[in-house]
């Protein structure tokens, strides 16, 4: 299917978010679409699935005529779908449920007729699922999988992806890309939204880049990565040498830790991390490298061993004594685990900070609020809800509810959705902590050469097995990549006395 998108604006009260904006997408293209937070992707992308309505005098053309997109489901009826960052599913529903959402035909579809044009899905795509199991024993690669069946089953003929590798491991962004490589072939249109750099040039027959809301350029291969970078940022940047920590003092002690939940089990782990570190953690989903986060937080009950803080042994302790003591943990889920909906910027800042006294000083927390927006270069305003910001947005305010001073800070996927200038940036005031609260840092990333570039040891998690630290000056993305997978290991040794 060709998109043509004409003279497309929307405005969101004085913020102009995309500025007239022509772009013409061919059938059977992979057409990036490439920018820095906030740059309009994401806003674009809603008006042509039907989730936000443009302004008048902008137009979408599909095959040559001319549409009006109310809603998500009008798109589908047109044949487009939108697989979005976070997947759109139901966790406690099993697949084929998941997979009969939007369908019509009444109360009651046919699940047997359903189940097998499920499984010739899955076959013709090479997907390995179960319909009868359950969303939540998935990972998010195989939620996007999901999706991605369920939308060519609803009749999409043209595929947005909003961000969809963030998140994942190499290895399901490998499958996600052999996957997307089959549908120009039949004549399936991909429009692939994404600010990283290497998965636009790996993926896409063309690029179009936005900043400021504009679309600034197009461009074919073979791309030259410095003007890409140039036209999303009208600059040039780049990563800068690594900054290896000064190790101060042993902040915190795990001897002999053992953990474990449903799905796995990780045994004896002994490690020291020093004040000023940064430890990253890299391994598949669901590799246990949750579970070590969390119970460093305290919020995975250890089942063996002693964690202490600083000297004071907080084995068994709760996430609050945890966070008295000057921990702070930032999960991955912003929305559902990290920010609460409905709430300002202002409201989040305010309560983030100790009380002082009974009543709240609205006065203090907008000045707060304000501090804040403008040290993080969070896109907003002090009354703006943390849902009405972009992804990027919402992990910038996310970092921005640190607190001051801190011994340990634990991030999931910090720098999630966040740019290359955004991810210098976070990271700078990250390190600054190390340096001026001597805090250290903790992280999971799937981001192999994020983890390489602002760690200075690493752990490797495969199958519950914890790897020795790393020092992650002399270790490669290969080597990286290697573990992860499970080989190696002999060679490295895992995390116990």
């Amino acid at each position: 299917m060709n998109v043509e998108l004409k003279n497309i604006n929307k405005h969101f009260g004085a913020v102009h978010a995309n500025k007239g904006i022509n772009l013409n997408i061919p059938t059977g293209t992979i057409q990036g679409i490439l920018g820095e937070n906030g740059a309009g992707k994401s806003t674009l992308m809603k008006i042509l699935s039907g989730f936000i309505q443009p302004d008048p005098g902008s137009e979408i053309i599909l095959d040559g005529k001319p549409v009006v997109i109310h809603s998500p489901a009008d798109a589908i009826k047109y044949g487009i779908g939108m697989l979005h960052q976070d997947p759109l599913d139901f966790p406690p529903m099993k697949l084929l449920d998941n997979f009969l959402l939007g369908l019509s035909g009444g109360l009651f579809p046919n699940r047997k007729e359903t189940a097998q044009d499920f499984n010739l899905l899955a076959r013709e795509y090479g997907f390995s699922f179960d319909p009868e199991s359950y969303v939540d024993s998935l990972t998010v690669g195989e939620r996007q999988q999901l999706e991605i069946m369920r939308l060519l089953f609803l009749g999409a003929r043209v595929f947005i992806l909003d961000e969809p590798t963030t998140g994942i491991s190499a290895g399901q962004k490998e499958k996600l890309f052999a996957t997307l490589k089959k549908f120009p072939e039949q004549a399936m249109t991909v429009i692939f939204v994404s600010h990283k750099l290497e998965d636009v040039e790996n993926l896409c027959d063309r690029v179009a880049v936005l900043r400021g809301g504009g679309l600034v350029g197009e461009t074919k291969p073979p791309y030259v990565t410095s003007n890409l970078v140039e036209m999303m940022f009208g600059k040039a940047i780049t990563l800068g040498a690594r900054q290896p920590a000064e190790a101060g003092e042993v902040t915190i002690s795990m001897k002999n830790v053992s953990l474990e939940d449903v799905r796995m089990k990780i045994k004896n782990v002994s490690l020291d991390i020093h004040a000023g570190e940064v430890i990253g953690l890299a391994g598949m989903e669901g590799s246990g490298q949750d579970l070590f986060i969390r119970a460093c937080a305290g919020l995975m009950r250890t089942v063996g061993g002693r964690i202490h803080l600083q000297g004071q042994d907080l084995t068994g302790k709760s996430y609050h004594t945890f966070k008295h003591a000057g921990v702070n943990f930032l999960p991955a889920a912003r929305l559902e685990e990290g920010l609460v909906l409905g709430l300002s910027l202002t409201d989040h800042f305010v309560l983030a900070e100790e009380p002082k006294g009974l009543f709240i000083d609205r006065a203090a927390g907008q000045k707060l609020a304000e501090d804040r927006i403008q040290s993080f270069n969070i896109r907003g305003k002090p009354d703006s809800t943390v849902e009405s910001l972009s992804g990027g947005n919402q992990q910038r305010a996310e970092l921005a509810l640190l607190q001051t001073p801190l011994s340990l800070i634990l991030l999931e996927h910090p720098t999630r959705g966040l740019d290359i200038e955004s991810v210098i940036y976070i990271w700078s005031k990250l390190k600054g902590r190390c340096k001026t609260d001597g805090a250290a840092i903790v992280f999971i990333s799937s981001d192999l050469e994020e983890v390489l570039q602002y760690s200075d040891r690493v752990l490797v998690f495969f199958n519950g097995m914890v790897s020795a630290p790393l020092d992650a000056g002399k270790t490669t993305v290969e080597e990286l990549g290697q573990l992860i997978g499970g080989k190696g290991w002999a060679d490295k040794g895992e995390a116990h006395d």
